[in-house]
């Protein structure tokens, strides 16, 4: 065949492939015509090279082939092109669901003739790589959908008629290992626990889940700060999973505005109070290292309009561009400048700070905070105004 007779061929070729013409297709094939490709591997016979096209196009309904001029070659009866080939992946593929992905990869192809027909057909393009794409594409979409979970069970307020609680969880990936939980107990007391495991990504969010709803089931009958760290730090050494290590601060407030707390290795609460800022350092070893630790108990009391703040280690953790932490003095000249406000408010200009801090860069741990006002008057109604994220 001439160089011409060749180009028009492979025109015919590209055309009934952009329109998907299973039929016109079959026409350019000789009956015992083969195709060899990284998708199909080796098919044999035109019935079969069609059937294989009917799959093409199932896979990706809108396939489409981008080829120049520039990129043909002829010689005799073989001829190659290359070409840019797009097209949405939009049913299972190799135990793949659909992804709804529009996928894009370069392919040569090449081709030996007879009797102008092609007897042999040899596609060349990065399968594994394409498949790739398709399950990062999958796995985004479930990091989204988990996302999405995770901070479904993060509740960000809490009221009640003597306490307003706020909280937020930023992660430093789509799914993260910090979690913050409230509980109603008996005689109407507060339960406030916010933890941060070991790790960042699934493994650790999955752990967190898993935290979380233990401390739901163990805290409800109120045993106490200490008992409840105390059996969640049996549960997680007895599962011997990764990570497996975790810090968690859990503390009580009551209606007569004592908070009792008890720390499992996190940074401790601050109390604000009209005198200053207090931490409250009593505390343990984190959970999942030893199975049989105790985690002692401590007790303040909180007068109206007292607040108590809890964060994880990603709040005074977090770096500037130059590297610098934000630390906890920062923390401490923030929360002490907006003491009185909401806690709304207070929580705002907390993570506001931590943001503007960091500039650009992006966060390294995930970072939870969570303000608790003990208000004390049941006459008084609950701080619920907020200027929004600042």
């Amino acid at each position: 065949m001439t160089r011409d007779a060749v180009r028009q061929l492979l025109r015919r070729h590209q055309d009934a492939l952009n329109r998907h013409n299973v039929a016109d297709l079959m026409e350019l094939y000789a009956d015992d015509a083969v195709l060899e490709s990284p998708m199909f591997d080796t098919v044999r016979g035109r019935d079969a090279i069609g059937r294989s096209f009917d799959r093409l196009f199932t896979i990706f309904p809108d396939f489409t082939v981008h080829m120049s001029d520039a990129l043909f070659l002829a010689d005799g009866d073989r001829a190659a092109e290359f070409s840019r080939v797009t097209g949405t992946h939009d049913v299972e593929l190799f135990g793949l669901p659909p992804t709804g992905q529009v996928i894009e990869y370069n392919a040569a192809r090449l081709f030996t003739l007879r009797g102008g027909v092609i007897v042999n057909e040899q596609r060349i393009y990065d399968f594994r790589g394409v498949l790739e794409r398709l399950e990062k594409t999958r796995l985004d979409r479930e990091l989204t959908m988990a996302s999405v979970v995770q901070h479904a069970l993060c509740r960000t307020r809490h009221h009640g008629q003597l306490f307003d609680t706020v909280g937020a969880t930023l992660s430093c990936r789509a799914i993260g290992g910090d979690f913050l939980e409230y509980v109603d107990l008996p005689g109407g007391k507060l339960g406030l626990a916010l933890g941060d495991v070991s790790g960042k990504g699934p493994a650790a969010a999955l752990v967190a889940a898993m935290l979380q709803g233990m401390f739901s089931i163990i805290a409800g009958d109120d045993p106490g700060p200490s008992a409840v760290l105390a059996r969640l730090n049996r549960a997680l050494c007895g599962r011997g999973i990764e990570p497996s290590f975790a810090t968690l601060t859990y503390g009580t407030l009551a209606p007569d505005g004592r908070f009792t707390y008890a720390n499992a290795g996190h940074h401790p609460p601050l109390v604000l109070t009209a005198a200053g800022v207090e931490r409250l350092t009593e505390g343990g070893p984190m959970l999942g290292v030893f199975s049989d630790v105790q985690f002692p108990e401590a007790s303040v009391m909180l007068g109206p309009g007292d607040t108590v703040v809890a964060f994880s280690d990603g709040v005074v953790e977090a770096e500037a561009p130059d590297g610098a932490d934000f630390g906890l003095e920062r923390l401490l000249e923030v929360v002490s400048a907006h003491r009185e406000a909401p806690p709304q408010l207070l929580l705002d200009r907390v993570l506001a700070a931590v943001r503007d801090f960091c500039g650009n860069a992006s966060p390294g741990d995930d970072i939870t905070a969570a303000v608790a006002r003990y208000r004390g008057d049941l006459d008084k109604k609950p701080e619920l105004q907020s200027n929004g994220p600042v």
